[in-house]
């Protein structure tokens, strides 16, 4: 297959580190996934592996289930009436649907940040923040919360922007900002594992730059998986790419994973090139 050029002009070397860090979040197994609403598949027979200390990128047209595979991590599908999904994901070996897992405890070691940025519209920024902690971690001081709220923003790059605005709405913030404090909100419980649906889709480019940048900041602390329907990004954000796709017979189901430059560049699919490229999809 010919490479991608317009794409592979912009796709970044970018490979796993010979020696993540200790600290750099925690491996995800999925094998033979598949999840339902209702009597209807979403996803199918799914085997996907996600590593610690890179950016894993999951691309694909509309209704091919990226979305619902995200969600099946990190047990939220579950809550949706009528959902469920068969198989198993393991965080590091540890079968999150096992009989005695707890959901909540795993939402804490699994984070997720929304398509559209979600602050509290009746808190502050300095409330959003500690929004969890208060939830899911022992009582802290005053001085506890200011620590954590601190360390979380400088970790989204934001403190500098919001310090002296830290007890605004907020709402009041522009969208980049809101999205980065939402990923604040979610790291400040420091989960194992930060997932992120369509993160930039409604933010300008400046914006989307910015959270870019941020993950490969983030990478070196968190596993990170970014679903996203925009190629530039996948080849700009991501280390490994898995490329999902639905059609008239099958559920969604992944047709190839790698390293994001092999993908961009030879696909092993003609599905793949076919997307990438833009005659799919």
């Amino acid at each position: 297959m010919n490479p991608i050029r317009p794409l592979a002009d912009i796709v970044r070397n970018r490979t796993a580190p010979e020696n993540p860090s200790a600290n750099a979040g925690r491996s995800i197994t999925v094998r033979s996934l598949s999840a339902f609403y209702g009597k209807h598949k979403a996803i199918e027979d799914i085997d996907l592996d996600i590593h610690p200390g890179v950016v894993t990128a999951i691309i694909g047209p509309s209704g091919c289930g990226k979305s619902t595979m995200i969600r099946c991590i990190n047990r939220m599908h579950e809550v949706i009436a009528g959902a469920y999904a068969t198989g198993s994901v393991l965080l590091d070996g540890e079968d999150i649907y096992a009989p005695d897992a707890n959901p909540v405890r795993m939402r804490r070691r699994i984070g997720m940040v929304f398509q559209k940025p979600n602050p509290f519209p009746t808190k502050t920024v300095y409330e959003n923040v500690i929004a969890g902690i208060r939830l899911n971690l022992p009582k802290m001081t005053k001085a506890g919360y200011d620590e954590a709220v601190e360390k979380s923003l400088r970790s989204v790059a934001l403190w500098d922007e919001v310090k002296d605005k830290l007890h605004s709405s907020g709402a009041s913030l522009s969208g980049g900002q809101q999205q980065r404090l939402c990923i604040a909100r979610a790291i400040a419980i420091e989960p194992e594992v930060l997932l992120l649906d369509e993160p930039c889709s409604a933010l300008d480019p400046t914006a989307t730059l910015k959270i870019e940048d941020l993950l490969f900041e983030l990478k070196e602390a968190y596993t990170i998986v970014l679903v996203t329907h925009n190629m530039q990004q996948a080849a700009r954000a991501s280390d490994t790419t898995a490329f999902f796709l639905a059609d008239e017979r099958h559920a969604g189901h992944l047709i190839e994973q790698g390293p994001t430059q092999d993908m961009f560049m030879h696909p092993k699919d003609q599905r793949t090139e076919d997307y990438i490229s833009g005659r799919l999809g």
